[in-house]
């Protein structure tokens, strides 16, 4: 299959981390930023596979984790509203609020639907007039521009009983705030290639002047994360810091200019909450004044919600990349897919979903004759 079995061969890969090993003379570490690649990272071993001098931290790149408990209790509260249709993806469903979720709601009689695109919702406001559609608008730079181009089509076509729940987090301030931190261990960034394809890299070489730290764009398979990996190594050992494109298949600098001009449109920056690290300035979206009739916090008036994260539960700090999930004593025992504490047990993308799908409940390291599968 084209761009999947080439970027998934085992001789390629054992020439990339040979490279790899003889490029590092001394420990670093480095941060990927998004979920998907910490899935492809743990399913596939390359943690384990790397020289034992370079540690992979895994970041807060999965927006349906660091969507917060707040936003969570005010999409509860509407689905719960009769007259509501709540449509989500599918992701969400599970996601613990703070004493239910999405999948609760839908069990007692709430008419939460499942979608694959936020045109669907739109769809389905158009074909029952008499009800209130909501779509929960979760996720980084990679889904904004569908949501913007499903409201504004709302927008355009007079469909008034359609409306959004915004929770939408952007990366770079992400990065910005993890360098800020007095805990902070990370030395390079893998940055996310599918956020990149759509608002380019332009934002970055200040985050590296900065901070000194380089910045890879990389893909989603193994050759893609193990080059990105192999180009952070030689910044490094060079004293360099820079951004490179090691995605440029789907990776342009200036982004896809005609997604960025209907973000533009709908959607202006605001300050966002991150579940388990807390407001991050700048780093979210919110509907702009032109669309906020649209906007389903204040269609609803969800205000004066009182949330409390579960004291036991440490998704705060993996998402921080500070622990990793079996190092949470909830990890696997009170904790699991079935019932989870936080949403980096359940989401498609989190971490703690990664380490438990993929059995990782420690990290020994593996010998050096292992292959990627």
């Amino acid at each position: 299959m084209k761009y999947i079995d080439e970027f998934q061969d085992p001789a390629l890969a054992r020439r990339l981390l040979d490279d790899i090993a003889r490029t590092v003379t001394r420990p670093w570490t480095m941060m990927e930023v998004c979920g998907g690649q910490t899935h492809s990272i743990i399913r596939h071993g390359i943690d384990q596979l790397l020289p034992e001098n370079i540690e992979l931290i895994h970041g807060p790149g999965c927006p349906v984790c660091v969507t917060p408990l707040e936003v969570i209790d005010k999409a509860l509260e509407i689905a719960s509203r009769p007259g509501v249709v709540f449509c989500s993806f599918g992701d969400m469903l599970r996601v613990p609020g703070s004493d239910r979720d999405l999948f609760r709601i839908k069990s007692g009689g709430g008419d939460v639907c499942v979608v694959y695109s936020p045109l669907d919702a739109l769809r389905i406001a158009q074909q029952t007039p008499g009800r209130q559609v909501v779509f929960f608008g979760v996720g980084f730079e990679t889904t904004a521009p569908a949501i913007a181009m499903a409201v504004h089509q709302a927008k355009r076509l007079e469909v008034r009983n359609f409306s959004l729940l915004v929770s939408h987090v952007r990366v770079p301030p992400a990065i910005e705030a993890v360098m800020r931190s007095p805990d902070c261990r990370v030395q390079a960034f893998l940055a996310a290639g599918h956020v990149c394809s759509v608002m380019g890299t332009t934002e970055y070489p200040d985050l590296a002047n900065t901070y000194k730290v380089p910045i890879v764009v990389t893909g989603f398979e193994p050759l893609d994360i193990l080059e990105g990996i192999r180009r952070a190594a030689r910044q490094l050992e060079r004293g360099e810091h820079r951004v490179e494109n090691a995605y440029p298949r789907a990776v342009r600098p200036q982004g896809n200019p005609v997604a960025l001009s209907v973000l533009r449109e709908v959607f202006t920056t605001t300050d966002r909450a991150w579940r388990g690290i807390g407001t991050i300035a700048d780093s979210g979206w919110r509907l702009s004044d032109a669309y906020r009739d649209y906007d389903a916090e204040h269609r609803f008036e969800v205000t004066g919600l009182v949330t409390d994260e579960p004291a036991v539960c440490r998704s705060g700090e993996v998402l921080q990349g500070l622990i990793k999930p079996h190092e949470c004593a909830a990890f696997g025992t009170i904790c699991t897919p079935r019932t989870p504490l936080g949403a980096t047990m359940v989401s498609s993308e989190g971490t703690c979903a990664a380490y438990y799908l993929y059995r990782r409940l420690a990290t020994p390291r593996i010998e050096e004759t292992a292959s990627v599968d």
